[in-house]
C-alpha cells in the first residue's frame, strides 16, 4: 500500500510545475527580505567602523536594501499568484477527478459509504489540500531559506559568534522535539476521550425523547458529565505532562534567549579582544530573527501532516476499483432476465449468493422472500449491477449485462428503492432526471400515472418548486415521486426494494396505484419484506442464506406447507391479533391482492 507522502505525491503531480516555480519564487522572495537586515547590520559596520571614506560604501549599501525590498515584493506576490492558480488548478483536477470515479464505481460502492463520507473527500479533504498548496509550502520554503542564508552571511561574519546565536536553537529544538514525543504518545489517548465525549453527546441528542419521555433525563445528563469530567482530568493530566519541558523549550527558542546568549558570548569575546564591538551587530539583528522561521516551520509541518491524511483519503476514492465496460458492447435481442449459476461474495470468501438460477418472463411479477441476509437485496441489486457476479451470468436478451453498455443497461432496468433519494433541485428536474429531454408535458403526465401530480400542483411554484426549500414531501409523496421517475424512464424491467414497506395506509394505496401504473406489462424484480405484497405474484422465490430454497406460486407454497408456508402462517397470526379498544389493523383487514397489505 502506497505511503501517505507517495500519494500527496502523486495527487500534486499535475500542479508540481506552478509549485516548483512558486516554490523558486517565495526562495527569491525570502532571501530578499533578509538582505535589508543585513544592509542594516552592514550599514553599521561601516558606519561605526575607522575607514576614512565611508560614504559611497554607506549609499551603495541602501541602495542594495531598497532593491531587495522591491524585489521581495515583487516575487512574494508572484509566488502568491503561482501557488493560487496552482491550487485552483488542483482543486479543479482532484474533483473532476473524483466525480469521474465515482461516476464509474459500481453502485453498490455507494451502498457501503454513508454520503458524509463521499462529501468529506470531495470537499473536506480538498479544501484541507488549499492551504498546504496555497500557503505552507511558501511558509516551508521562508522557513528553511531565511535560516539557512541568515546562518551562512553570520558565518562569514564571525564563525564563533554564529556557534552561540544557534547555540539556543539547538537546545530549543532539542526540548520541543521531547515535548512532541511526549505528546504524541498520549494522543490515541486524546482520541479515545474525544470519542467517548462525543459519543454520549451523539447518545443523549438522538434519544432525547425517550429520555424525556421516561424522565431519564438526570440520568442522561450525568453521564455525558461523567465523559466530560473524565476528558477534562485526561486533558489537565496530559498538559501537566509537557507544559514544564514546552515551557523551557518556547523559553530557550525566544528572541529574548538568543538575544542573551548573543550579548553574553559577545561580550567574553570583544573584551577578549577576540571580536570587534561592531562585529557584534549582525548577531544582533540577524541572529534574533532566526527563532521565528524556526518555530513557522513546526507549525507548518502540522499542516502538511494533516494534508498527507487528507490526499490519503482522497486517494482512496481515486483508487477505487471501477466497474469493467466492454470495449464493443453487444446488443440484446428481447428483455427477458436469466441468472444461471450466479453466486456473489462481498468479501471474496464467504459467498452471500451461490447456484442462483432464475428467469424473469416478461409481463411477469417475481418476488424475492425470505429472513434478513438471506440474499434478497443482492440477488436484486445484481441485476442493475450494483455489483458484478463473482460465479456464473446474468443475461438480458440472451447477453451478458456484462457485456452491455450502462447506458444501455439502464435504459432497461429501473430500480425503485425504499429509501427515496430526491435532489436539491426543482421538482420537474428529479422527475426528468430519467429522461433530461423529456417535455414538461412527459414529466406530468410521469407524475400523473404516480398519483402525485395534485400534491406538486398544490406547491408554491408548483413542478419548479426546489426539494428542501418550498418542496416538503411526506415520505409517501415522495415515493410517488420517485416512481413518477421510474414511469417517465419507461424501462422494460423494474426492480422495486418495497416502496411501500414505510408509508401510511393512505400513503401506501396511493403509492401501490402508482406502482400497478408503472409495473403493467414490464418484467417486475421485487423484494418484499411483507408477505401481503406477494400473495398475486406470478412466482415468489424463497431465499435462505445465500440459495434458492423454494420457488412458486402462493398457493403451490402454501400448500406444499414448507418455508414460505410457515413464514405466511405467522405473518397470518400476526395481522390477527389487534390491541385491546383499538382499531382493527389495517394489515388484518385488507384483501389478499398484490396492492394490499
Amino acid at each position: 500500500m502506497a505511503t501517505e507522502q507517495a500519494v500527496l505525491g502523486e495527487i500534486l503531480r499535475p500542479i508540481k510545475g506552478k509549485l516548483r516555480l512558486a516554490v523558486a519564487a517565495q526562495a527569491v522572495s525570502a532571501i530578499a527580505g533578509i538582505v535589508p537586515f543585513i544592509a542594516i547590520a552592514e550599514l553599521g559596520r561601516v558606519l561605526l567602523g575607522d575607514e576614512a571614506d565611508r560614504s559611497d560604501r554607506a549609499w551603495t549599501i541602501t541602495a542594495i536594501a531598497a532593491g531587495a525590498l522591491l524585489v521581495r515584493l515583487a516575487f512574494m506576490l508572484a509566488a502568491g499568484a503561482l501557488s493560487h492558480f496552482a491550487d485552483n488548478e488542483l482543486q479543479s483536477h482532484i474533483r473532476r477527478g473524483l466525480v469521474a470515479r465515482l461516476a464509474r464505481v459500481p453502485l453498490g460502492w455507494f451502498s457501503e459509504r454513508n454520503s458524509g463520507t463521499v462529501k468529506k473527500a470531495v470537499q473536506d479533504d480538498v479544501d484541507a489540500m488549499h492551504h498546504m498548496v496555497a500557503h505552507s509550502v511558501l511558509e516551508i520554503t521562508s522557513a528553511t531559506v531565511v535560516p539557512v542564508v541568515s546562518v551562512v552571511y553570520l558565518f562569514w561574519v564571525d564563525w564563533r559568534m554564529t556557534l552561540v546565536t544557534v547555540a539556543p536553537l539547538v537546545v530549543g529544538l532539542g526540548l520541543y522535539s521531547i515535548t512532541m514525543a511526549q505528546m504524541a504518545k498520549h494522543l490515541p489517548d486524546y482520541d479515545r476521550a474525544m470519542g467517548e465525549i462525543n459519543g454520549s453527546a451523539v447518545e443523549f441528542v438522538q434519544g432525547v425523547a425517550v429520555v424525556k419521555t421516561f424522565g431519564q433525563t438526570h440520568r442522561a445528563h450525568q453521564k455525558f458529565r461523567d465523559a466530560a469530567d473524565d476528558f477534562a482530568a485526561f486533558f489537565l493530566s496530559w498538559v501537566r505532562s509537557t507544559i514544564h519541558s514546552k515551557a523551557v523549550a518556547e523559553m530557550v527558542l525566544s528572541p529574548i534567549a538568543v538575544l542573551l546568549a548573543v550579548v553574553t558570548g559577545g561580550a567574553f569575546l570583544v573584551t577578549g579582544g577576540g571580536l570587534a564591538g561592531v562585529d557584534l551587530l549582525p548577531f544582533a539583528l540577524v541572529g534574533v530573527g532566526l527563532t521565528a522561521p524556526v518555530l513557522a516551520l513546526f507549525y507548518a509541518g502540522y499542516d502538511l501532516r494533516f494534508a498527507k491524511a487528507a490526499a490519503a483519503r482522497v486517494g482512496d476514492v481515486l483508487d477505487a476499483e471501477e466497474l469493467p465496460v466492454p470495449r464493443e458492447p453487444l446488443t440484446p435481442s428481447g428483455n427477458h432476465v436469466s441468472y444461471q449459476g450466479v453466486s456473489f461474495s462481498y468479501d471474496g470468501e464467504k459467498e452471500a449468493l451461490a447456484g442462483i438460477d432464475l428467469d424473469l418472463a416478461p409481463g411477469t411479477v417475481t418476488a424475492l422472500v425470505g429472513p434478513s441476509g438471506s440474499g434478497k437485496s443482492t440477488l436484486a441489486t445484481l441485476l442493475p449491477r450494483f455489483g458484478d457476479v463473482t460465479g456464473g451470468s446474468i443475461t438480458i436478451g440472451g447477453v451478458d449485462i456484462r457485456d452491455l453498455a450502462l447506458d444501455d443497461l439502464y435504459r432497461r432496468v429501473a430500480f425503485v428503492f425504499q429509501d427515496v433519494r430526491l435532489t436539491q433541485t426543482s421538482v420537474a428536474d428529479n422527475i426528468g432526471m430519467a429522461r433530461p429531454d423529456a417535455s414538461r408535458e412527459d414529466v406530468i403526465a410521469a407524475a400523473r400515472a404516480a398519483r402525485v401530480h395534485g400534491v406538486i400542483e398544490a406547491l408554491p411554484r408548483g413542478y419548479d418548486s426546489v426539494v428542501g426549500e418550498d418542496a416538503r414531501f411526506s415520505g409517501g409523496q415522495a415515493q410517488r415521486v420517485s416512481i413518477a421517475r421510474a414511469v417517465l424512464a419507461d424501462t422494460p424491467i423494474i426492480v422495486l426494494d418495497e416502496a411501500a414497506a414505510y408509508a401510511d395506509p393512505q400513503s401506501e394505496a396511493e403509492v401501490q396505484e402508482a406502482l400497478s401504473e408503472l409495473t403493467r406489462g414490464k418484467i417486475v424484480l421485487m423484494i418484499a419484506h411483507r408477505l401481503s405484497t406477494v400473495v398475486d405474484a406470478d412466482r415468489i422465490v424463497v431465499l435462505e442464506d445465500g440459495e434458492i430454497i423454494e420457488s412458486g406460486t402462493h398457493a403451490e407454497l402454501v400448500a406444499r406447507e414448507g418455508r414460505y408456508a410457515r413464514m405466511w402462517h405467522a405473518h397470518e397470526r400476526s395481522t390477527v391479533w389487534q390491541p385491546r379498544g383499538d382499531a382493527p389493523d389495517p394489515a388484518a383487514t385488507a384483501g389478499t391482492g398484490g396492492t394490499g397489505r
